[in-house]
């Protein structure tokens, strides 16, 4: 959760591609030009829910889990269970060997914990900070990105994931943050300053907000200039009513219980 800004800054979301572009045509066209992609997603994807769901009928039929642990942490875990249960491939990157989820696994592969992590994290107010790792990767354990990297040199995509550090794949972020991003069309979330970022600089970055167009020079407000980000720059107000609960509680049953078994509970 720490870092769930940062997720969507690369497309961890199924509703949006990377760089917070959503699913226009003039996004996908730019994404798939910059990647010089020949097959392009062209429409959101499953969400958490619906995905297990999707698992379970059948209409999926391998599923790649990264650092989460759906089994205990979805709501409804029986039936997230059952579809992987019953899913042909099954992968699982961990840290943890022995989870709930890892023994559905028919392949396990060992991750960074936190502590062994190198990279960035972004948190809520759009502030990018490296995040350095205190340890060597204990065990086989490797970086995420050097596993899908891994993995997809192994099915023959090497020249697409030929990424030597984290910091290519940095400049890369950066890069397709500041594509086509420019007076005319501009998106908020810019790192058009970190372009030519070495390695060295890369190392020692300070934490920083975007949009950032100058060097050292975040952005701490957005939007302080009244000119906001919808098609006329108008902000936006939406009226909202209070809804009372599905069962309140009465003199007959006087007890609210939650188990936790809710949408918008995650991790374990």
């Amino acid at each position: 959760q720490p870092n769930a800004m940062g997720g969507r800054e690369v497309g961890g979301l199924a509703n949006q591609l990377a760089a917070h572009m959503d699913f226009t045509p003039d996004a996908i066209d730019r994404v798939q030009r910059f990647w010089q992609a020949p097959n392009m997603a062209t429409q959101p994807g499953l969400k958490a829910v619906d995905l297990f769901n999707a698992v379970e009928q059948g209409k999926i039929k391998a599923v790649w889990i990264m650092g989460t642990n759906p089994v205990v942490s979805m709501p409804n875990a029986d039936q997230v269970k059952r579809a992987l249960q019953g899913c042909p491939l099954v992968i699982v990157s961990d840290c943890i060997a022995s989870t709930d989820t890892t023994a559905l696994a028919h392949v396990l592969l060992p991750a960074a914990g936190w502590g062994e992590k190198d990279g960035t994290v972004t948190n809520s107010e759009r502030r990018i900070s490296r995040q350095r790792a205190l340890v060597e990767c204990a065990g086989e354990a490797r970086q995420d990105w050097r596993i899908l990297a891994d993995v997809a040199t192994a099915m023959g995509y090497g020249e697409t994931f030929a990424y030597r550090s984290n910091a290519d794949i940095f400049r890369e972020h950066v890069a397709l943050s500041s594509f086509e991003n420019d007076a005319a069309g501009f998106r908020q979330f810019n790192l058009a300053a970190l372009k030519n970022i070495t390695d060295t600089a890369y190392d020692s970055l300070q934490p920083v907000q975007w949009p950032l167009l100058q060097p050292e020079q975040g952005t701490q407000r957005l939007y302080a200039d009244g000119f906001f980000s919808t098609a006329d720059g108008k902000a936006r107000f939406i009226a909202v009513s209070v809804r009372a609960p599905a069962n309140a509680p009465d003199a007959d049953w006087p007890l609210i219980l939650n188990t936790g078994r809710v949408r918008d509970q995650w991790h374990t």
